[in-house]
């Protein structure tokens, strides 16, 4: 009882030391200078929470969520994107020797392109030296396909929407409302293409060619990436399922897009035998404390800055120029 009341007042009087120490850091260089030098000091930090109880040394499968629109824009209330959250997870399960494979829980539409590729990246680099399995719920379509496509192993539940392999670019047009209210666009520009998607005007054909290609390049690189995963003909994916559908996962299954239908307890399943470790618990990572979060706490306290919201928006919208990886239905 002694000897575990000294460990407790140790860690008590370390955790003051640290927090000591970060205010110093605040006091002296400011929010952002101090969470620079925070960074170098402590790493990120993910608690364990257990799902399934395993046999004592016989590993662990990591579960890791990755839930609503991909992409690297909206940070949370800690300073860091999804994306950034996902890596971290990722990298953690490769490089603890205790985790014996991976489950990407997948409920996502999809997202930004080069926010899927990374991800889909990090997952590639987990897969060569461990196994990894996606079980996807209601949603995991386009870019949440893309990054499945990373994986060794797809479960798919029979009601389960995915598919919707393509890339979408929009942009809007107000032209004719600038019209209206007697508004016009100045604009200098260096070259022809710098306004190409104003929406002060309509595209040339030329620009319209253009974008189209840079969408076709895009698309070309999905569609490779799926017919390298799922060892189906590219061209034989470009004139069917590869259309911007959506499929339902038992559709998805039939197609070759799929390897199993089933719930995320099949995806334990067979992450264990995939790593031959049967007898291996599951957990699941939840962020836990860390001072870079706690200095974005303190920096965006001493804002003053009142906001006073009426009516909810949407939580994300399509920003114009940017590429993405969603059905047609998220193009608002």
């Amino acid at each position: 009882m002694k000897k575990s009341g000294c460990v407790l007042l140790a860690l008590f009087l370390a955790l003051c030391a640290s927090l000591f120490f970060n205010f110093v850091l605040l006091a002296f260089f400011g929010a952002d200078k101090a969470e620079t030098i925070a960074v170098r000091r402590f790493s990120p930090h993910l608690q364990e929470v257990t799902v399934e109880d395993g046999a004592s040394g016989a590993g662990k499968i990591a579960v890791i969520p990755i839930q609503g629109l991909i992409h690297t824009d909206d940070r949370n209330e800690w300073g860091t994107s999804m994306v950034d959250d996902v890596k971290n997870a990722l990298r953690t399960a490769a490089d603890d020797d205790d985790v014996k494979a991976v489950v990407l829980a997948i409920n996502s539409p999809g997202g930004e392109v080069t926010a899927s590729d990374i991800l889909y990246n990090e997952v590639l680099k987990v897969q060569k030296v461990k196994p990894v399995v996606v079980s996807m719920n209601s949603l995991a379509a386009s870019g949440a396909y893309y990054i499945a496509c990373g994986a060794d192993w797809i479960v798919a539940n029979e009601t389960t929407f995915t598919g919707s392999i393509g890339v979408i670019i929009q942009t809007l047009n107000y032209q004719e409302l600038f019209d209206k209210v007697g508004l016009d666009s100045v604009i200098f520009k260096s070259g022809k293409f710098k306004d190409m998607l104003s929406g002060s005007r309509p595209m040339t054909p030329e620009e319209k060619a253009y974008v189209e290609g840079m969408v076709q390049q895009v698309y070309d690189r999905f569609l490779g990436i799926v017919a390298k995963a799922r060892d189906l003909p590219a061209e034989e994916l470009r004139n069917g399922i590869a259309d911007g559908r959506i499929l339902t996962g038992r559709d998805a299954q039939k197609a070759g897009l799929a390897d199993q239908l089933g719930y995320i307890e099949d995806a334990y399943d067979k992450a264990r035998d995939l790593a031959d470790a049967p007898d291996a618990g599951v957990i699941r990572y939840e962020s836990g404390p860390n001072f870079q979060r706690l200095l974005r706490m303190l920096g965006a306290g001493a804002q003053t800055n009142v906001q006073l919201q009426i009516a909810p928006g949407p939580r994300f919208q399509l920003q114009p120029g940017c590429a993405y990886l969603l059905p047609e239905f998220y193009a608002w």
